[in-house]
């Protein structure tokens, strides 16, 4: 079945998907879309690089006057250690990841927990494309077409209780489907998290997808934070654990470099990382030959450019202290 859930109170029998949905899964989720009006996530099967569009998908104003940078670009150039660390490596290697089946476990204090199948998990909420500015700790940015649902929508349904102060994300352990965890490069599982109120703002986004096509293996498949207004090592991939917890969570690059990596993670032009300044980035928009060779430089933004709706969260608070 589709869904295991630890409680049976905690969900409803309309969210239980039947046997005879999973025998023909690409036909049961098309009838449902077109009954309810809301968007589906296909079948997650086939290699890491085959393109699976994703339907129903809500356009939205966010970022329609930005020029995405290409899918070779955002596919090809990135950071995704449980694969290696070389910008190059997870699109090399992370054809072994798996991404359908999934299922996320949903602990802590909340009315809801358990362990759901990502599609019962995403199926209430409406997919939207989303055009974000990226900004990567090592002074590179990159525009980003997702797809996805506001992480605040899924929270709210799984109804956090007052308690739950922090959300905390884990990644997916298991050294067959990602082998660089061999290696002691970091601290596995990759942990992070956000306060609560980062987390239920509207710009946060769990994304299953890029430039309208499932999500690939090796950006994080086949769900990912994204919060675009903070340093993009915060936008955990592959999650496979979300808990609503009193405390601050632990974060992986939080844990190996302190002094580097901030729990809060804003991009801050006048807070240079301590190997390199920040007030500057080189813009990747994945476009070869000689423009890729003198690819464009500009001014880092405060918040990454999203300062008019995210700089009331931190009213009062010392961003240079609390990076």
């Amino acid at each position: 079945m589709l869904i295991r859930i630890k409680k049976a109170s905690d969900v409803s029998s309309s969210e239980i998907t039947s046997k005879e949905a999973i025998l023909n899964r690409r036909a049961f989720m098309t009838a449902a879309a077109a009954a309810s009006g809301v968007a589906l996530l296909p079948t997650f099967a086939g290699p890491a690089f085959a393109a699976a569009r994703l339907e129903n998908v809500k356009k939205t104003k966010w970022g329609e006057a930005e020029k995405p940078a290409t899918l070779e670009g955002i596919t090809s150039h990135n950071n995704f250690y449980e694969f290696g660390t070389g910008k190059s490596d997870p699109k090399r290697n992370a054809h072994t990841l798996k991404p359908k089946p999934w299922t996320v476990e949903i602990a802590g204090h909340a009315e809801k927990t358990g362990t759901f199948d990502l599609d019962d998990l995403i199926r209430p909420h409406q997919l939207e494309e989303r055009i974000y500015r990226m900004r990567c700790v090592e002074a590179w940015s990159m525009v980003i077409p997702w797809v996805g649902i506001p992480l605040g929508d899924v929270l709210k349904r799984l109804g956090p209780t007052s308690k739950a102060k922090y959300v905390a994300f884990e990644t997916l352990v298991d050294h067959e489907q990602m082998p660089a965890q061999r290696s002691p490069a970091l601290p596995w599982p990759y942990l992070e998290g956000l306060r609560m109120d980062e987390a239920m703002h509207p710009l946060t986004l769990l994304a299953v997808g890029i430039h309208g096509e499932v999500m690939p293996n090796q950006n994080g498949a086949p769900i990912r934070l994204v919060v675009p207004w903070k340093y993009g090592f915060k936008g955990i991939k592959s999650i496979v654990k979300i808990s609503f917890v009193e405390k601050q969570p632990p974060a992986t690059w939080n844990i190996q470099a302190p002094r580097e990596y901030g729990f809060y993670s804003n991009v801050n032009p006048e807070r240079s990382h301590p190997r390199w300044s920040q007030s500057r980035e080189r813009v990747i928009t994945g476009e070869g030959g000689i423009k890729a060779l003198f690819a464009p430089r500009a001014e880092t933004k405060m918040f990454n450019g999203y300062a008019e709706e995210v700089a009331s969260l931190y009213a009062g608070m010392d961003l240079f202290n609390n990076f």
